[in-house]
């Protein structure tokens, strides 16, 4: 909140850098606004660092959603056939050191996805534009296929935490005998808000930030970290967790109309 910020000062502040998880739009919106886009960068890579993008506030403005250009090794898009996809095309992203394969880091049990020639996916789906800046949807694994239709959590989620209500939320896809999944919103409201009627407001407030496939079919209200110590959300955990909920018949959901 303004009133919260206006008791700080933050002149002595030079830069601050996220990475690790996506950042909501609105809310590096409100960063940018308060520190200024000069001092605010995003990067993205993995632990491993095949590959390593950054982004300063001053371009992000200008592409807003964007995680930048690749600054250190290459990134590439691969289609589902294996082949790699041209500039504009959703995809999973590769990413090969500019060292060599294998030169930063070794394995220990599980090995990454490669496609050969030093080029390894962390698991993200994304697009590279024609000016080489890339764009994440979400995480291969989370993705939630709908009736046909790919369904990324992480835009859902971020038009959730718009909310002022909602300090956190997870989505994830559950089983249906239809559609094949349904999306599942699970919900850590405010204290003292009002959960009940924060979860029957939703389908309007989001009716403006989502497409009608994309809203939840169901919420769930929960006083659990829907995140872990690093701050990105446990959804293979949660979606786990509730699809044995619901194997034992165990009553956790609020199932709530689309709008029309």
């Amino acid at each position: 909140p303004k009133e919260e910020r206006e008791k700080y000062d933050v002149s002595s502040l030079r830069v601050v850098f996220h990475m690790a998880a996506p950042m909501p739009m609105w809310l590096k919106e409100e960063w940018i606004d308060w520190l200024g886009p000069e001092r605010i960068y995003e990067l993205y890579g993995g632990t491993e660092r095949q590959a390593s993008t950054i982004i300063p506030g001053t371009e992000w403005v200008r592409r807003k959603g964007s995680v930048g250009r690749v600054e250190i090794g290459a990134a590439k898009v691969v289609g589902d056939d294996g082949r790699e996809l041209p500039p504009g095309e959703t995809g999973e992203i590769y990413l090969r050191s500019a060292e060599g394969p294998g030169t930063t880091y070794h394995y220990l049990g599980a090995e990454p996805k490669r496609d050969g020639d030093g080029w390894e996916s962390l698991g993200d789906v994304g697009r590279i534009d024609a000016e080489g800046y890339i764009w994440l949807a979400d995480r291969r694994t989370d993705m939630i296929l709908r009736g046909g239709a790919n369904i990324y959590p992480a835009e859902v989620e971020a038009a959730l935490i718009a909310h002022p209500d909602i300090e956190s939320c997870a989505v994830v896809g559950l089983p249906h005998p239809d559609l094949g999944s349904s999306i599942h919103a699970v919900l850590q409201v405010r204290e003292g808000a009002d959960a009940d009627a924060i979860v029957a407001g939703l389908p309007n407030f989001l009716t403006d930030l989502l497409s009608r496939p994309k809203h939840p079919e169901s919420y769930e209200v929960t006083s659990e970290p829907v995140r872990d110590d690093a701050g990105k959300v446990r959804r293979t955990m949660l979606r786990d967790e509730r699809v044995r909920w619901l194997q034992e018949g165990r009553a956790f959901r609020v199932n709530v109309a689309r709008p029309g």
